[in-house]
């Protein structure tokens, strides 16, 4: 099961961040069809959030046909955004956690790395398309 985190410096708002976090799983096949997510009451009780900012982000998932409310029951995932690629994924988290590594050791904080990956992707993802 999915455990969710908030984070505030993030820049998105809390339910866009559970939608997100959602899709993410989905799409690294963490989370698969059938798999039921946490009941609102126990999102609301670890993350200390209204009920109506994770109902709005359920609902969110269940628009976009990635889950499905079954009253009294529960919230089950419906469909996968897991592709072919996930057996790249193994290989490349490991690169990833290397290049971690040492970014850490040449002494970036998380803020400073996570602003590294970001400018960089974004502009290699402008580079490809131009």
């Amino acid at each position: 099961m999915i455990e969710f985190h908030l984070e505030d410096r993030s820049g998105l708002s809390p339910y866009l961040q559970l939608v997100r976090q959602v899709r993410q799983a989905l799409r690294l096949g963490l989370l698969g069809e059938g798999d039921q997510l946490p009941t609102v009451k126990e999102v609301v009780v670890q993350l200390a959030i209204n009920p109506n900012t994770v109902l709005k982000a359920y609902r969110e998932l269940e628009h976009e046909g990635l889950v499905a409310a079954r009253p009294g029951v529960g919230t089950f995932v419906t469909a996968t955004l897991a592709d072919a690629s996930l057996a790249a994924h193994g290989p490349l988290r490991l690169e990833l956690r290397r290049w971690l590594a040492k970014a850490r050791k040449a002494g970036l904080d998380e803020e400073s790395i996570e602003a590294l990956f970001m400018t960089t992707f974004r502009t290699a993802a402008q580079e490809d398309i131009a």
